[in-house]
């Protein structure tokens, strides 16, 4: 079999205009005769030109810090109506280049009208999406080296440094050993929770497989409370677990909306006389409807008494886990044989980063590896490196670990333990307006930032005040000013960069305008917190998270 060397073009070959440089590497010598190197190039496109880089990127930054500037100017909620855009822009691209003004003038006219605003102090939206200076910085190197680091001889750099700043991080969460790249397990960077979720959920899925049979699969059983982050079912739809047998285990205000030991062994032990195979949980901390946190190590012994893979899914409350005084929320972790957080979220880290660690990195490489031969390496084959693409479902992957090594040495710890205490501290302030205001109750425990509230229905209303709380929901998402999502609950949590005590009552001239139906005005309701969403259960409600 003939060895083959595949040169592929498509890159800068044609601004360098000479392919001098690669014949000669090959081993081969100059051809003979007028074939000359280089040879012209006539107006070949330059898109890397250093200094045409320098000029726009000064631009855009400035583009941008303006924007941040602004940012409160603008209907945190966008206003457009579906299909805006295509009213606005060509129905072609432009055959000849356009300025860089022309397009700075676009976006603010027919992009930003279309946007909502993340990064507004007045988005209180599902959960945040914390950005920073440092963060930003990060994605400007990852954008720049531009690399494809999808196994350690792509990028070595892109790969060693993800290990470890991924075990900075776990040091910093006090995880077990196992964790660490020093030993079994380590952490890698996935693009979201879900496809965190997912991965394990494939690792977990043909562990058990190899044990039991492939044809067992329509016997798998997924365990998880009705407060899971619904990542867990497209996952169990993507990994082939029967619909039917994802055990979705109800919760209540009894036990903070964590799941119940007893009704988890009750559901296991049902399967197992049905003659199926309860084969993963996944526990939560900090869950999206009201920060519920199911108790780890509990669920740990059960998971490892009937051989279960143990998830925990910190998504949202792993970060405040730094904090000494939060730390125990994870007790227990070392049960677990995965365990992830979003660093996108609460850590100031830009989107996307979303960090999982396993105790056995070996399951995922046997789940998600697969070696042709022109991914083959010496290095690789020699077991030497870790390879990330063998721990996750793409193959290409960005060099997102510069992004969060920014954050950590730029901020240092000390300073993210004191910005998460800070949000948890306005939650605490933002319960007590709550509180003292008999129009209000709080439907949950508070947990970390989060505060789940309602607004009280009169005694006579019979849908239990669905309709009161959706059209104070609708009243302030129509006004522009502020953003709010539904879920279960009413909840404000504090979290994002701006907010401030004072923010708190900055909300006041809002809801006095709005008067949405007929009650008093509202005036420390939900600002300068998070997000707000609603879910109508047994009663309606609104989560600022």
């Amino acid at each position: 079999m003939k060895r083959l060397v595949p040169v592929q073009f498509g890159g800068r070959e044609g601004e360098c205009g000479t392919l001098a440089p690669l014949y000669l590497r090959l081993g081969s010598s100059l051809p003979p005769g007028d074939i000359g190197f280089p040879f012209p190039m006539e107006g070949s496109l330059k898109p890397m030109d250093a200094e045409q880089l320098r000029e726009y990127g000064h631009r855009m930054v400035d583009f941008i810090a303006d924007y941040y500037k602004s940012i409160e100017s603008f209907p945190v909620l966008s206003q457009v109506k579906p299909g805006y855009l295509a009213e606005l822009l060509p129905e072609s691209a432009p055959n000849d280049p356009e300025s860089l003004q022309d397009v700075f003038d676009d976006i603010l006219q027919k992009i930003i009208p279309g946007i909502t605003h993340w990064q507004s102090p007045d988005y209180f939206a599902y959960f945040p999406s914390n950005s920073s200076t440092a963060g930003f910085l990060g994605e400007m190197l990852s954008a720049g080296f531009n690399i494809v680091g999808f196994s350690w001889v792509t990028s070595p750099a892109a790969t060693e440094l993800e290990v470890i700043v991924l075990d900075w991080l776990a040091k910093m969460l006090k995880l077990p050993n196992q964790f660490l790249s020093t030993g079994k397990g380590g952490g890698v960077i996935q693009g979201t929770a879900s496809e965190a979720i997912l991965v394990v959920l494939l690792a977990a899925r043909d562990k058990i497989l190899r044990n039991v049979g492939k044809k067992s699969l329509e016997k798998l059983v997924v365990y998880a409370s009705d407060q899971t982050h619904s990542a867990l079912q497209k996952g169990c739809q993507i990994a082939g677990i029967f619909p039917e047998n994802l055990r979705v285990l109800k919760t209540d205000l009894t036990s903070s909306y964590a799941l119940s030991l007893e009704v988890v062994s009750e559901a296991i032990s049902s399967d197992l006389s049905a003659g199926l195979i309860p084969f993963f949980i996944c526990a939560t901390v900090g869950t999206t409807s009201s920060a519920a946190v199911d108790p780890i190590s509990e669920l740990g012994k059960i998971a490892k008494a009937f051989n279960m893979w143990f998830h925990i899914d910190a998504a949202y409350a792993g970060s405040a886990c730094i904090c000494p005084e939060y730390r125990h929320y994870i007790d227990g972790v070392e049960e677990a044989d995965s365990f992830g957080m979003n660093a996108h979220k609460w850590f100031l880290t830009n989107f996307d980063c979303s960090v999982l660690w396993v105790q056995d990195r070996s399951d995922l490489i046997q789940s998600l590896s697969t070696n042709p031969e022109y991914l083959k390496n010496k290095a690789s084959q020699e077991n030497a490196v870790v390879d990330f693409k063998d721990w996750q479902i793409p193959l290409g992957r960005r060099f997102r670990s510069l992004k969060l090594w920014l954050v950590l040495r730029l901020y240092g710890v000390a300073n993210l333990q004191s910005y998460i205490r800070n949000h948890i501290r306005l939650a605490e302030q933002f319960e007590q307006l709550i509180t003292s205001d008999s129009r209000f109750e709080v439907v949950a425990p508070r947990t970390f930032s989060l505060v789940c509230f309602r607004l009280i229905p009169p005694p006579n209303d019979q849908d239990n005040g669905y309709k009161l709380n959706h059209s104070l929901l609708d009243s302030v998402n129509s006004s522009g000013k502020i953003f709010l999502s539904h879920t279960v609950f009413l909840a404000g949590v504090a979290g994002a960069g701006y907010y401030s005590s004072e923010g708190l009552l900055g909300s006041q001239v809002i809801f006095a305008s709005l008067n949405p139906i007929d009650i008093k005005p509202i005036h420390y309701f939900l600002v300068n917190i998070w997000s707000v969403s609603m879910l109508f259960k047994e009663y309606e409600l609104l989560v600022l998270i």
